[in-house]
């Protein structure tokens, strides 16, 4: 057999060369202070690495550093309903199966296990899974949230009910470790914590959050954030009095958030100090309760969800999703509009990126060896 041309070859040495490059894209790191995701692997995920498949470019997926704000898939507009966990058929408890579909599954189980009694969920942390974070499927761009749950009591094990935008607007409930009669708050504007007095609250006097039902509601309006137990409101911030310091802009959290859920450990020996000191020490796994169970576990009954007012004025019949764009201001920060884009990755059977990659650095990888 004639060995093929030197054209040929120079063509298939840029295309290897061209592919090399697009799989060593994926997994790059993006995040601040490194360089946006390329076109090769164009969407940064909420963990900070760039790719081109649905968990990277679905929920969580970062307009700040992935290519362009357009490559995160757009984001599913906020419905109201109150979700309660009777089973699992509206979870979808594999996130690398779920497709942007949130007419299908109302959450997914990011990482760790969510387990159902038949009336809850139970989100489970073991010494192996990490712990678990159930998030919603749909978005919530302002809106009032109620989870009604039950709190771990071990020591260093966190129990969490917040808001989470893709540019890491966030809105905290947290329980730590054995501190089961109180409940803390705070909120951060694109990953920036405001630790302030009156913000960063502790709020006691509860009856053992374990044993007891409480519902813990966050109402979160484009003029101010109000935090809840059993209707009682506890702490309230105001946009005004989030006005930056040269009184540029508003350190409030402003962008379409996802619901999220979670049982996380803290008094771990990768924590610093301080964290496993507030989440009260460091996780016991040879208690009773976690030999008898297996886990030690947050129950959770049931999540309401009420959009601001505002979205009627927003969304129409044809509506579907939340994307973002860029400023031109120096500020550089990202606005959301309503869109009537589809929030679904794509048809079924349409050959992924990953595949198509695949296929052609396999064929090529035929090619070279006839030079061997």
């Amino acid at each position: 057999m004639a060995p093929p041309s030197a054209t040929l070859l120079v063509a298939s040495l840029l295309l290897f060369s061209s592919l090399a490059s697009t799989v060593s894209a994926q997994g790059q790191a993006c995040g601040v202070n490194l360089p946006a995701c390329t076109t090769a692997a164009p969407c940064c995920s909420e963990y900070g690495f760039c790719g081109s498949t649905g968990p990277f470019c679905l929920g969580g997926c970062n307009p700040l550093y992935s290519n362009t704000p357009q490559s995160c898939a757009p984001a599913p507009l906020c419905l109201p309903d109150t979700y309660t966990f009777s089973d699992l058929s509206r979870v979808q408890t594999n996130a690398t199966l779920y497709d942007g579909n949130a007419t299908a599954w109302d959450w997914v189980v990011d990482k760790g296990t969510v387990l159902s009694t038949g009336s809850e969920a139970v989100l489970t942390l073991t010494a192996e899974n990490g712990g678990t974070k159930l998030s919603s499927t749909r978005y919530v761009h302002y809106g009032t949230i109620t989870a009604r749950l039950k709190t771990s009591s071990a020591a260093g094990v966190v129990t969490a009910f917040i808001t989470m935008s893709d540019i890491k607007d966030e809105i905290d409930v947290e329980m730590p470790g054995t501190q089961t009669s109180e409940f803390q708050t705070n909120y951060f504007w694109m990953g920036n914590a405001n630790y302030t007095a009156g913000v960063s609250d502790t709020i006691t006097g509860l009856e053992d959050t374990r044993n007891v039902w409480h519902d813990y509601t966050i109402d979160w309006q484009p003029d101010q954030i109000q935090w809840s137990v059993d209707g009682n409101i506890t702490t309230t911030i105001t946009k005004e009095s989030t006005l930056s310091s040269d009184g540029q802009r508003y350190e409030y959290p402003s962008t379409p958030s996802r619901v999220q859920l979670s049982i996380w450990p803290a008094g771990i020996s990768s924590s610093a100090q301080g964290t496993i000191d507030w989440a009260g020490g460091y996780i016991d796994f040879t208690t009773e309760e976690f030999v008898n169970q297996g886990y030690y576990a947050v129950q959770l009954e049931s999540v309401a969800v009420t959009c601001s007012p505002t979205q009627a004025d927003l969304v129409n019949s044809t509506s579907q999703s939340y994307v973002y764009a860029m400023t031109n201001d120096t500020q550089n920060i990202p606005y959301v509009t309503v869109s009537t884009l589809s929030t679904l990755l794509g048809a079924a059977g349409k050959t992924s990126p990953n595949m198509k990659t695949a296929a052609l650095v396999a064929a090529l990888m035929g090619i070279f060896a006839i030079f061997i």
